[in-house]
């Protein structure tokens, strides 16, 4: 059987920012078992490293002003809090939430011994290694190697083209999808297409991909039929972040029985400029979580979901000779659910006065997040996950 290489390099990337089975279970035998348990995690990441100094403003803090004396927001462009802390008045919507008691925040969130590099600092928390360590899994992956043998394909679904290394593990993978729509009618014309046929061609590798391919086409059918069932008619805001929220909405509502959601909202590397970049994007974030949030309560869903909002680092705390801020360390986390045990402000502000060679001190290891998470809202052996164990911050 001819194929052509076009075709077999185009289906083999398809496959790998797409779907991998353990087994190559088929759809008509998902078990499900240690699967889904009726709560799920929608994690947002803030690719570029989120200036949250700009976020959560510590306004009462002269070195804030005097350290940024183009960058720092004035008293008519901040939420106070309480006395020591305030919102930049673009996050509106999410203090409507904290205040209703929806909206938990941990300030001074990293890890020992920071890089500074978006690539590696990335795959730190995506695999929730420590910065002397490289892993080559994710903390999702290894939950689903752990907790998912016999999982339904889209036990973790990542709203992008291509298959993040948090979604990898050694034997289990999520699933990227752009579109469902989209994503089906490209697994079914592939295929369906004259090149892909049952049956053995004597090529290990293309016979790894037909059953690959078998798997992500019935996957898709699913995720497709429960988002025609009950499309999202929320109103959400015009942009690609907002829409992949409404997609996610339509499928929760619709009973897709998926535990992972992970969705990106790239643009916050502001060396250059920052101010009104940094407040639009916060803009696009909090008019996102804020309809997704509202979406959820109609449909009873939104004590049963937990959102996490992060990014790979914080910006330094001086704001740099372009008007804008270098890569830092030390950064806020948001946590967004009807069933948060602990509200508000978890943990002070940063302390300015007690830098760490210019940069924020971290405070709370971010493993500690995914421990939490894991242990108490899903249930499973966080230390197995993680590889280690970490403190119960209690937030669920």
């Amino acid at each position: 059987m001819k194929v052509s290489r076009r075709k077999f390099i185009g289906t083999t990337a398809l496959a790998s920012s797409a779907l991998f089975l353990p087994d190559f279970i088929r759809a008509t035998a998902w078990q499900n078992k240690g699967g889904f348990i009726g709560k799920r995690l929608v994690i947002i990441q803030l690719s570029g490293g989120n200036d949250g100094l700009n976020t959560l403003i510590p306004f009462e803090d002269d070195l804030y002003y005097r350290l940024r004396p183009s960058l720092s927001l004035d008293s008519d462009q901040i939420i106070k809090i309480n006395e020591l802390a305030a919102w930049n008045n673009a996050l509106l919507p999410l203090h409507k939430l904290y205040e209703s008691g929806e909206l938990a925040v941990l300030n001074s969130v990293g890890y020992p011994n920071p890089d500074f590099s978006h690539f590696r600092s990335m795959d730190i928390w995506h695999s929730a290694s420590g910065s002397e360590k490289t892993i080559n899994t994710g903390w999702i992956g290894r939950y689903l190697d752990s907790q998912c043998h016999e999982c339904r394909a889209h036990t973790a679904i990542e709203f992008d083209d291509t298959l993040s290394m948090v979604m990898k593990g050694e034997k289990t993978f999520g699933l990227a999808v752009n579109h469902p729509e989209k994503f089906y009618r490209m697994t079914n014309n592939l295929f369906n297409s004259h090149d892909f046929r049952y049956g053995s061609t004597g090529i290990d590798a293309l016979d790894y991909m037909y059953k690959v391919m078998a798997d992500a086409n019935e996957s898709a059918a699913v995720i497709k039929e429960k988002f025609d069932v009950k499309e999202s008619t929320a109103a959400y805001p015009d942009h690609a972040f907002g829409k992949d929220l409404k997609n996610i909405a339509s499928l929760i509502t619709a009973g897709l029985d998926t535990t992972f959601y992970y969705v990106s909202l790239s643009g916050f590397d502001t060396h250059i400029n920052q101010k009104q970049n940094h407040n639009n994007l916060l803009k696009t974030l909090a008019g996102g979580i804020s309809a997704f949030c509202e979406d959820l309560k109609k449909k009873n869903e939104f004590s049963n979901t937990l959102v996490m909002v992060f990014s790979e680092f914080g910006r330094r705390v001086k704001q740099n000779a372009s008007n804008g801020t270098d890569h830092g360390a030390a950064n806020a986390m948001f946590l967004i659910s009807g069933s948060l045990k602990q509200k508000g402000l978890l943990n002070p502000v940063p302390d300015l006065s007690k830098l760490d060679d210019g940069n924020l001190t971290y405070e709370v290891d971010f493993r500690s997040v995914y421990a939490t998470i894991l242990t108490s809202w899903l249930n499973a052996d966080a230390e197995k996950v993680i590889g280690k164990k970490f403190e119960n911050l209690g937030f669920v």
